[in-house]
């Protein structure tokens, strides 16, 4: 179906902005952050700012509690920007829907940015993060048997990343992993980044650009903690939530991800989102298609957790 009506005022602002086209440069991108997209914010109990404190230093996050005093299921999230730029604020709309959609806790993440942090030391922050996270369940009001991992774009690949590393060094347990149009793969011979190489926000040239500032080279054949799909099993992984986008670059590794999740004996939940765009689930307020993605994380997270299980 053709992009979505909705759209297309904005695609057309996106598209003259000089930062979105190339030479691209990490500092203007991060000056876009200091005015995110309008969004529709939802009302969670409490939201906290917080310190985490971990194995690899201090890291700044946000709760998003919909009960506070009870143990919550928690979701781990980790923001898209293309491992560049994004902050907790650029996805405080998307995190306020998860928590109160699925009433869970969801603990949102920043992570050190490349250039000057090249891969693996946003991976290697976070896995420390989700370890503190579980070690300090009472202080967060969170369930530590029941932990999912999830994110947007470069969010998206570090949630899966996650997911292997657990899987490979025995924990800590993940039950589920959200992945919103992820970034999954550097092969840019993929269709989707022919058909849609410029002119829906993320470009191919944009996306190549990142996985350079991100590996240092983006013609280098990464390990699989930077490309999950070069896995060489999939199996035995976290059940997931794999939700991508018609008119994105990112199309088909996402759902040759969840295809080969599948194949693979991963419990898949998965919907390829017509008529939108990179990053549509986060115009909350704007796009229907993002309050029906929200909903569908929900769903995929409350399973995962068994929330909706009915007891004798």
């Amino acid at each position: 179906m053709p992009v979505d009506p909705a759209l297309v005022p904005l695609l057309d602002m996106i598209n003259n902005l000089p930062h979105m086209n190339p030479p691209f440069d990490a500092a203007a991108f991060r000056l876009g952050d200091e005015q995110p997209m309008p969004a529709f914010k939802a009302d969670v109990a409490e939201v906290r700012d917080l310190t985490l404190d971990t194995a690899a230093g201090p890291v700044r996050a946000r709760l998003y509690h919909p009960a506070p005093g009870t143990a919550l299921p928690l979701l781990f999230f980790m923001h898209g920007g293309g491992w560049v730029f994004g902050t907790i604020e650029t996805h405080d709309p998307l995190c306020r829907a998860l928590a109160s959609a699925a009433e869970v806790a969801v603990l949102s993440l920043e992570y050190p940015l490349a250039p000057e942090h090249r891969y693996p030391v946003a991976l290697d922050t976070m896995r420390a993060a989700l370890a503190a996270a579980v070690d300090q369940a009472d202080t967060l009001d969170i369930d530590p048997a029941r932990i999912a991992v999830g994110g947007d774009s470069a969010g998206g690949n570090l949630s899966a990343a996650l997911c292997l590393d657990a899987r490979d060094k025995g924990g800590p347990a993940i039950a589920h992993q959200l992945l919103l149009y992820p970034v999954i793969d550097n092969d840019f011979s993929r269709a989707s980044h022919s058909e849609n190489a410029s002119g829906y926000l993320l470009s191919s040239a944009m996306m190549q650009w990142f996985w350079g500032q991100y590996l240092g080279d983006a013609e280098r054949t990464p390990e699989a903690l930077a490309a999950p799909i070069r896995a060489a099993s999939l199996a035995g992984l976290p059940s997931a939530t794999v939700i991508t986008a018609e008119y994105d670059p990112l199309r088909d590794e996402g759902n040759a991800f969840a295809e080969r999740l599948a194949a693979e004996g991963v419990a898949v939940t998965h919907s390829q989102v017509p008529g939108v765009i990179h990053g549509f689930a986060s115009m909350l307020g704007m796009l229907p298609q993002a309050d029906i993605a929200v909903g569908t994380a929900a769903r995929g997270l409350r399973t995962a957790f068994k929330m909706d299980a009915v007891t004798a």
